[in-house]
């Protein structure tokens, strides 16, 4: 007989714990742990004996199986981070700020999915049917062959899905479906982790994709337990500044494509409209050169972009030095400046030290070190590179400067935008792109030396 074991989940980051505590001892945070009865250890007698399908050689499978096929969705930033367009059978799960997009996005894929020939469910759980037609009306989908659905009851909505046996359905969101079996609010980790667990075994069975809305937490991470990550085959992020018309859609896991790629698109009065080169959006209203101001060749995924670095370095009024930084790493920040004072001798004690990318990027990529570093520099010592070089390398705690994947494609990029001159680490590949100076350094204090005379 199966045993029952009472275990409690923090609300807060998923951690299980097989007590009660007023306190997550993985989050620490206070009063999140929520009971969750019912946690069955050991198989039933049901399910003795029977398994739900036999092992079958990898060689016969390869044979008598054609690879996914996937089905574009005629939106080429999201089909990019797809991986290529949506496959069959997998789950999707989208994750953002309130307020960022997610909802308009996933009504104008349902529409284009819909167009392309899939059958599609869109069910809204936040909204009334009324409310997502008048979100279409504004988008000009009204015409689009999409179902609506506006339910919360899990039970209901998989009747509803064996019903229409729909391509794709569209959850929005996860935390609003409740599952009657299972003894929680809406919302609570139990219901998040049931609902998705039903959703996505649905959709594996009925050969069927499934895309779920998730909210996030205050820290950007999807709120719920942990493991709806590992449940689903990929998993996206909708970033943005609501002070910029940018929004960049992230995969950061992808079964079927490469995890870390990049979709650009740009907020209108008529929804989201793709970008198809963001480096030239990222520095459209890049003036004349100024201090502070550094153009950094970045890979995001597999796509080359090109963003501006600005920093701002002024007298600190107080005792603590202010370190603000927004689009960057602050611990990152934190090494380049005790790097530059331990090694170069340019010391930042007494100063205050602003940091930001520009367009509202996110940048978490090493090769940024350099780039940071000389816009420290250039702020600092209040002398502006040139307009037309770009810069980027990684930094090792001796300042020596380490190579970084795809140089080329990195250049390449650089100079379709007009750059002629490049800074870079010294060292393993370096193809001559004809019509670009390359400047090869071996470590940050040649390098301060050099651009600056600094040192």
């Amino acid at each position: 007989m199966a045993k029952k074991q009472t275990s409690y989940i923090c609300a807060a980051c998923g951690n299980v714990t097989s007590k009660w505590a007023g306190r997550c001892d993985a989050c620490l945070e206070w009063n999140t742990l929520i009971e969750d009865a019912g946690i069955s250890v050991g198989p039933s007698k049901k399910s003795l004996g029977k398994t739900r399908g036999s092992p079958v050689q990898l060689t016969d499978l390869m044979t008598s199986e054609a690879p996914p096929l996937r089905t574009g969705s005629g939106i080429a930033e999201l089909d990019r981070v797809l991986g290529g367009g949506l496959v069959p059978a997998s789950a999707i799960l989208v994750g953002g700020d309130p307020g960022i997009g997610k909802s308009t996005l996933l009504l104008q894929a349902a529409a284009s999915f819909a167009n392309n020939g899939l059958k599609t469910l869109y069910i809204s759980g936040e909204e009334a049917s009324q409310q997502v037609r008048m979100r279409a009306q504004r988008l000009g989908l009204t015409q689009a062959p999409v179902k609506l659905g506006a339910e919360t009851n899990l039970r209901d909505i998989l009747t509803t899905l064996e019903t229409e046996a729909p391509h794709l359905a569209i959850i929005d969101s996860i935390q609003t479906m409740w599952a009657d079996n299972v003894e929680s609010a809406p919302g609570s980790v139990s219901q998040v982790r049931a609902a998705a667990h039903e959703l996505t075994t649905f959709a594996k069975r009925r050969n069927m994709s499934v895309i779920l809305v998730g909210h996030v937490t205050k820290d950007g991470q999807i709120a719920g337990p942990r493991v709806v990550e590992h449940m689903v085959d990929t998993v996206l992020y909708f970033e943005g500044e609501r002070g910029h018309q940018f929004r960049i859609l992230r995969a950061v896991k992808n079964r079927f494509g490469p995890a870390d790629e990049i979709g650009v698109f740009e907020m209108t009065g008529a929804g989201l409209s793709e970008v198809t080169n963001p480096s030239a959006l990222f520095l459209s209203e890049r003036g004349e050169p100024s201090p502070g101001s550094v153009v950094f060749a970045g890979i995001e995924g597999t796509r080359p972009v090109l963003v501006e670095f600005q920093a701002l370095v002024a007298p600190s009024p107080h005792s603590q030095p202010r370190r603000t930084v927004v689009g960057w790493d602050g611990g990152r920040l934190a090494m380049i400046l005790a790097v530059l004072e331990a090694r170069c001798g340019i010391p930042f004690a007494g100063l205050d030290v602003y940091l930001n990318v520009a367009g509202g990027m996110k940048v978490s990529e090493p090769a940024a070190d350099l780039a940071v570093a000389a816009a420290l520099l250039s702020a600092r010592e209040d002398a502006a590179l040139p307009a037309e070089t770009v810069v980027f390398g990684e930094l090792s705690l001796s300042s020596a400067l380490r190579p970084v994947s795809q140089t080329e494609n990195r250049l390449k990029e650089a100079q379709k935008l007009g750059f002629s001159s490049a800074i870079m680490p010294k060292g393993g590949k370096a193809p001559g792109v004809e019509g670009m100076t390359l400047s090869q350094m071996p470590d940050l204090t040649t390098f301060v030396g050099d651009v600056f005379g600094a040192g």
